[in-house]
């Protein structure tokens, strides 16, 4: 922490240094050694090295060994002053940049067009959004911190200047060129935002370049292709386009590119801008007082390139007021004739030590005086940081925008009642989203060969997601709707709830021929992993919508609206540092899973940490088996033993004591009078539950029903086909008798007491509590569990008897059976007295994974709450969680077991007495910790072949992970 805060002071020492300075936004508060550093080179250079310094080269660090040999002579033959970065790696520009700038004479000041930082995230987008996206942001700190973070990478990489922000105003829908590139149409809000980014990034030692003026963004042209032509007024051009340079000179802008435009009401000569003396000089330096660089667009452009092929365009552009000519095809040439006009007296010495000087003072502003080589060590890390992947989310959820929700349709409630299905549309991966989608609802993909096909596959659904997905690999990629995705989208919202959710800019709507029977409608911006994870995470309410459109949309919704609508205590999804944990050190967990894996203790295992409602770890690890080739999926699900007891039968329990139906401290003979006369009939709710009744801790029920000659299951029992006498399923082609289910509850019922009261855990409880609770409801714990709870909670892994629900591919089996049921265990449960009540015990039988698991945890985290519903209150959940015979020396709570009052028990022993949580014979384990707000679930399959030493157990592995965890917390 105190490195962070170290890092703020010293980027706002460096931002109060900029703000200083007035006038010439070059200048430095040292100006007098400025001064004399820029007086002693200037006095030290030829004629052509002072030309030189005013051309600024294209260089790629993927480029031939010729190419680099022809741009290392200009720096040699032609001294000139710097180059412009594209294409390549970071730390092949870093070597080729060290090299360069080792055979030039007057380090080069290097340029690169990173308006969205550089392309280093895995995904392989850029490492932060577009400028449209981060138009739809309402707060604009966040995007002066995206400039700032852009201006630390490009520090890092030794880059000078940064060809960003663009200022262009985009008031035009078809504009191919600016579109994702401007932050919007409304000046006001282009001009907040642009001002935000150039304080960011000048804040950071990297300097600004505001583009592309006087202003390219009311033009359907490409400027790659031909000369666009702005054909308004002077009026109208002063009023919108030049608007935000007024604003950026006055806060200290370092520059200013002229663009590639024929601008007729400015300059009715025909030649373009950047060439224009009355737009350069008249206008931008002296009626807006610009005091900074000024660089040409690219002089390669179509129509610059063709407006003198003798070279003379380099010349134009000096005498027209430029500094830097950018890109220009024939430097050799360039240098000639502004050496011959120097000559002929056409240029003064005053007007070229003008731009050489502005050149030098850059130089000097950027450290250049001072030059050192960019270190390669550690490049990569440096320039994929933490912090960067925390601010690209927080960028992302807070420009994800909701221009339409019908009845409240987002965030989805009552998942119980809605049937969802999700439609692609567009030509690129909607994979992210999809995934996204699962967790918190059961999604399914629904693709038809034609419209017929697939409005008849929709016919079960009653909401429909439909995102559209194109290529977020450029800003200029397509994003419009095909003809046909149109109709389709038309004719699925006739019959359905449609949720539209576009991945692209918002002019994608503006194709549409209506929105009427649309309910919902989202525009997400890009289609990045992160864009498709977080809007996901906003149509289920895991996080807020706060975006606003920057641009209008045809006929349908205005700049600047957007639906605030608030998250509802979904588990949502992001990185450690984002809730106060440490990446590294969590990371520390991946070592011991593999330890648990490669050492046999269990095959696999799903683990999930989740802190202040966000899960920040979640990961997979081995296989189902040993021997098998089936790596563990985040969808595969675990018999989870033991946890059903907090998963199932617990929260039933707390509904009905909450309701009056029974308290804690009701007797077993209220609920079940045929206890009357036991020796159990006074034994409360609470003294069960809290392992404090001198019940036995279990009962090999199934070890009566094996023969006593073979010790396999007796005829007498069994059957392999199912019958009404035989209706009992304990595993796969074998059935028990269906009148055993009396015999259970009169074993129980009739098991002798313990000779002394002290804590003793025991299954007992929950045997007796599951025949109540059914009986009460006229209902199975299946029914109920899903009813009350699973079914709403989006907790769709989480079942009973998974094996005719679920593929087994997606079971993980528990055991090769060589004693009762004499086969794999797979999709049937491994607790054989769960097992003889058909797979239904209140003690064990529910199959989960980890996802599912940390939804139940969090909701009694958050005391009952969770997706916008009420399960419990919270006084319910705190009375469970409560230690009453604590004296007694027994740690459990209600249901709930609660850490160690010694140095031995469930937990590593460094978390809140708060917590409380579970473990399950299986190798299961779910903890939850309402002061660090953690919820932690690990589940295994450590029974697997055999169930033999438990491993897991022995070296504590669950329990040192759970120590890693609160290592890693630094908040």
């Amino acid at each position: 922490m105190r490195q962070i805060i170290s890092t703020v002071v010293c980027i706002f020492s460096v931002f109060s240094i900029y703000s200083q300075t007035s006038g010439n936004p070059l200048k430095t508060v040292d100006s007098e050694a400025q001064q004399k550093w820029v007086d002693s080179v200037y006095s030290a250079l030829t004629l052509s090295e002072k030309i030189g310094q005013l051309y600024m080269v294209q260089v790629m660090s993927n480029q031939s060994a010729a190419t680099k040999l022809k741009v290392e002579n200009l720096i040699k033959k032609h001294h000139i002053g710097g180059l412009i970065y594209s294409l390549g790696g970071p730390n092949r520009q870093a070597r080729l940049n060290n090299e360069l700038q080792s055979i030039s004479k007057i380090p080069l000041l290097i340029g690169m067009d990173a308006e969205w930082g550089l392309s280093m995230r895995l995904d392989s987008t850029y490492a932060f959004p577009w400028n449209m996206t981060l138009g739809a942001i309402r707060d604009n700190k966040l995007v002066e911190e995206a400039g700032r973070k852009i201006g630390e990478h490009c520090k890092r990489l030794g880059v000078h200047f940064n060809f960003a922000p663009v200022v262009d105003i985009n008031t035009n829908p078809l504009n191919p060129i600016i579109g994702n590139r401007s932050f919007g149409e409304d000046r006001d809000n282009v001009t907040i935002k642009a001002s935000a980014f150039m304080k960011g990034m000048q804040s950071a030692g990297v300097l600004a370049n505001a583009k592309h003026f006087p202003g390219h963004g009311d033009t359907d042209q490409d400027s790659h292709l031909t000369l666009p032509t702005i054909s308004f007024n002077e009026k109208r051009i002063d009023s919108i386009e030049l608007y935000p340079y007024r604003k950026l000179i006055t806060e200290g802008l370092s520059s200013v590119m002229v663009a590639h435009l024929n601008v007729p009401a400015l300059d009715n000569s025909g030649v373009p801008s950047s060439l224009s003396k009355h737009i350069v000089t008249d206008i931008l330096k002296e009626k807006l007082g610009f005091q900074g660089l000024i660089f040409t667009d690219a002089l390669t452009m179509k129509g610059a390139a063709d407006f003198d092929e003798t070279g003379d365009i380099d010349l134009a552009a000096f005498q027209a007021g430029n500094d830097v000519m950018l890109m220009s095809e024939n430097v050799g040439i360039g240098v000639s004739k502004i050496k011959d006009a120097y000559t002929r007296g056409e240029i003064s010495e005053a007007r070229l030590a003008l731009s050489v000087k502005k050149i030098l003072m850059a130089k000097y502003k950027v450290g250049l005086n001072n030059y050192q080589p960019i270190s390669l060590k550690n490049l990569s890390k440096d320039l994929n940081r933490p912090e960067d992947d925390i601010l690209y989310e927080e960028l992302l959820e807070n420009a994800i925008t909701v221009v339409k929700n019908e009845n409240n349709l987002v965030p989805l409630t009552h998942l119980e009642v809605k049937t969802l299905a999700y439609v692609k549309l567009g030509d690129d991966s909607g994979d992210e989203f999809f995934n996204e989608l699962k967790k918190y609802g059961k999604v399914h993909a629904i693709a038809g060969n034609n419209l017929e096909d697939l409005l008849g596959k929709l016919e079960p659904y009653n909401t429909v997601v439909i995102g559209l997905h194109r290529s977020n690999a450029n800003p200029w990629k397509s994003y419009k709707f095909t003809e046909q995705e149109i109709v389709w989208l038309h004719e699925i919202a006739r019959t359905h709830n449609v949720i539209l959710d576009v991945f692209v800019k918002p002019y994608a709507l503006s194709d549409l021929k209506t929105t009427a029977n649309i309910e919902t409608i989202i525009v997400s911006y890009q289609n990045s992993a992160i864009a498709q994870q977080k809007s996901a995470q906003l149509i289920f309410g895991a996080i807020p919508s706060r975006g606003v459109l920057p641009v209008s949309v045809g006929g349908f919704y205005n700049a600047g609206e957007g639906i605030d609508i608030d998250a509802i205590k979904r588990l949502g999804y992001t990185v450690p540092e984002r809730v106060g944990m440490n990446s590294k050190k969590l990371n520390r967990i991946d070592s011991l899973a593999n330890l648990a894996v490669n050492n046999k203790m269990t095959p696999g295992i799903q683990l999930l940490v989740a802190r202040k409602g966000k899960v920040i770890y979640n990961k997979n690890f081995g296989k189902h088996t040993y021997a098998g080739k089936e790596k563990v999926g985040f969808d595969d699900i675990y018999d989870v033993a033991s946890l059903t007891k907090i998963l199932a039968t617990l929260p039933l329990l707390m509904e009905m004591e909450e309701q009056g139906i029974v308290s804690l401290d009701t007797k077993l003979v209220e609920v079940l009078p045929e206890y009357k006369g036991s020796n159990k009939e006074n034994i409360t709710l609470k003294q069960m539950l809290s392992h404090y009744a001198r019940l036995r801790p279990w009962e090999p029920f199934y070890y009566r029903t094996l023969d006593s000659v073979t010790k396999r299951p007796s005829k007498k029992y069994y059957r392999k086909v199912r019958s009404p006498e035989f209706n009992v399923e304990v595993t796969n082609n074998l059935f028990l008798r269906s009148d055993y289910q009396d015999s259970i509850p009169n074993i129980i019922k009739d098991s002798d007491l313990l000779d002394r009261l002290k804590y003793r855990y025991s299954d007992f409880p929950y045997y007796i509590l599951k025949k109540f609770i059914e009986e009460y409801y006229d209902r199975t714990l299946e029914q109920l569990s899903q009813a009350h709870f699973y079914e709403s909670l989006g907790a769709n892994y989480t079942m009973y008897n998974p094996y005719h629900k679920v593929s087994s591919k997606k079971i993980v089996p528990t055991e090769e059976d060589d004693y009762y049921r004499f086969q794999r265990v797979q999709g049937y449960v491994h607790d054989m007295g769960a097992a003889m009540q058909d797979g239904i015990g209140g003690h064990a039988g529910i199959f989960s994974n980890a996802n599912d698991v940390a939804k139940i945890m969090q909701m009694y985290l958050q005391k009952g709450y969770y997706g916008g519903k009420r399960y419990l209150k919270e006084e319910t959940v705190d009375k469970f969680n409560t230690r009453y015979y604590e004296d007694k020396s027994n740690r459990r709570g209600v249901g709930f077991d609660k850490p160690q009052l010694g140095t031995a028990g469930p937990t590593c022993g460094c978390l809140s007495m708060e917590s409380f949580g579970h473990s399950g014979f299986t190798g299961t384990y779910a903890w939850a910790d309402p002061d660090e707000e953690i919820v932690y679930v690990f589940l295994a399959n450590r029974t697997y072949p055999n169930a033999g030493t438990n491993l897991l157990l022995k070296e504590n592995i669950r329990t040192e992970i759970q120590r890693l965890i609160y290592e890693a917390i630094e908040d």
